[in-house]
């Protein structure tokens, strides 16, 4: 069992989370998007080893965050409300 960090709930075993997406992907704006740049936002992922920052949200509370963790250790390093994600460079 892992411990995820909601940043409203404090420390829960993991099967309370669901993962989100990898941080940054954001949503192409517009209404004539070319085929490729939607392939690219639905299909194609950066897959890093090391640390990262995805997006989760944790069922119970049906907040989301933004958590950096390490794909190789699982460690994880923190956790933040997606305002406050928005807020840091």
């Amino acid at each position: 069992m892992q411990l995820f960090p909601c940043p409203f709930c404090g420390p829960r075993d993991e099967a309370e989370f669901h993962y989100g997406g990898e941080a940054g992907n954001l949503r192409p704006d517009g209404r004539e998007v070319p085929a490729g740049r939607w392939a690219d936002y639905l299909h194609m992922r950066a897959n890093p080893k090391g640390a990262t920052r995805e997006i989760w949200v944790h069922v119970t509370c049906g907040e989301f965050f933004a958590m950096e963790r390490d794909t190789v250790t699982h460690k994880v390093a923190g956790s933040v409300s997606l305002g406050e994600a928005e807020q840091q460079p």
